[in-house]
């Protein structure tokens, strides 16, 4: 049985968007939720690959790698998921030590990149074309292409990186000071507390700055230089994101009311006039927005609820897709597909941390990316 057959018979539940006659994300909001949904048989696996029924939607969900050997994604601001030739990244401990992986979404079949001390598995990512992967190794940042898995060191005594952009620009942390990569010019910024993040034109890059109370400062620095960091937003923050048009910062502001926690969904202007309210999330501990920007999926931080959860922008109304039961929410980092067909995330709830993927075709419009 094929990679195709498996994943065809798995996801036949959701299907396609032209059968349900979906115009908008909005219509398809309510006709999944007027779908009856069906009993499904026992599903064939293939490889690590084992589909079956979420207890709580009976959406169907494959997890993808094996939880008795630990697997992990690179948080969602990495650019790991492929648009061209249906492969993700991850990390595993299966050779022994952790490394980094590929995954052939086709056939199941992971293929190991590289391996070594010191490796650093949420520094994973690949870059605009899909032919290298970057990371961290014993603060060494290292390029592997995935053809030939020919190595080769980029820089030193790095501790976080970020690329993105057509151009693959990349900037680096360095004793709280951050660069551009292969630029001979004074830091973007100093006093940075972890790495910056790239916007996707490459013309801005965020970071942020640590304050008292496990509050910080979001703030945005033009990637030319020569220009001062503009401070865009301020508070418990967390999970700062590019929206995909790069005109604003996306992120997670925590509160309480009452005894309730609160997370909100929240974006920063470029020109730090201050930052506003996109939508009142389900306790999200991590969030990515879709390729538009129209949706995003967040992991929900409640005990009650511990769900994979996609929001609407627009009509600011949520679908639960599946159950993720991760014992640390914030690990879970859901992630769109390029196409914005799929969501993976990440989660240990039958063992060690392993890879999920459930189809979102029926829920979400397609974007930009044809694979994965």
């Amino acid at each position: 049985m094929t990679r195709r057959q498996l994943i065809g018979f798995a996801f036949a539940a959701a299907g396609p968007v032209s059968a349900l006659g979906l115009a908008s994300p909005a219509i398809a909001f309510q006709a999944a939720r007027a779908q009856p949904k069906k009993k499904q048989s026992a599903l064939p696996s293939l490889g690590d690959f084992v589909p079956y029924t979420d207890p709580s939607t009976e959406n169907l969900v494959v997890r993808l790698t094996d939880p008795e050997r630990m697997s992990v994604m690179p948080p969602s601001q990495n650019r790991h998921v492929s648009s061209e030739s249906r492969f993700l990244m991850f990390s595993s401990d299966r050779s022994g030590n952790m490394s980094p992986y590929r995954l052939d979404l086709r056939t199941a079949e992971p293929r190991q990149l590289a391996e070594g001390a010191g490796y650093q598995p949420s520094s994973l990512s690949i870059d605009w074309q899909e032919k290298r992967a970057l990371f961290l190794s014993a603060k060494r940042l290292m390029r592997v292409s995935l053809d030939r898995l020919r190595a080769e060191t980029l820089a030193d005594e790095v501790d976080g990186f970020h690329i993105n952009a057509p151009l693959n620009e990349i900037v680096v942390l360095r004793q709280g000071r951050l660069q551009r990569l292969g630029v001979n010019a004074p830091p973007l910024a100093d006093q940075v507390t972890e790495r910056g993040l790239v916007s996707p034109n490459g013309a801005s890059c965020c970071f942020l700055r640590a304050g008292e109370g496990g509050e910080c400062s979001l703030w945005v620095v033009a990637m030319s230089g020569g220009g001062k960091a503009a401070r865009v937003a301020a508070g418990p923050i967390s999970n700062p994101c590019w929206n995909p048009d790069s005109q604003t910062v996306l992120f997670l502001k925590q509160g309480m009311i009452g005894e309730a926690p609160v997370s909100e969904l929240r974006e920063a202007l470029l020109d730090g006039s201050g930052d506003r309210f996109v939508t009142q999330t389900n306790q999200f501990a991590s969030f990515c927005p879709n390729g538009d920007g129209s949706v995003v999926v967040g992991a929900s931080r409640s005990k009650a609820q511990p769900h994979v959860i996609i929001t609407l922008r627009s009509a600011r109304r949520d679908m639960t897709l599946c159950e993720h039961r991760a014992s640390r929410p914030e690990t879970v980092q859901p992630v769109f597909s390029p196409n914005s067909r799929r969501v993976y995330f990440q989660s240990d709830r039958d063992g060690k941390p392993a890879l999920y993927a459930v189809n979102v075709e029926s829920l979400v419009e397609p974007t930009d990316g044809t694979a994965a």
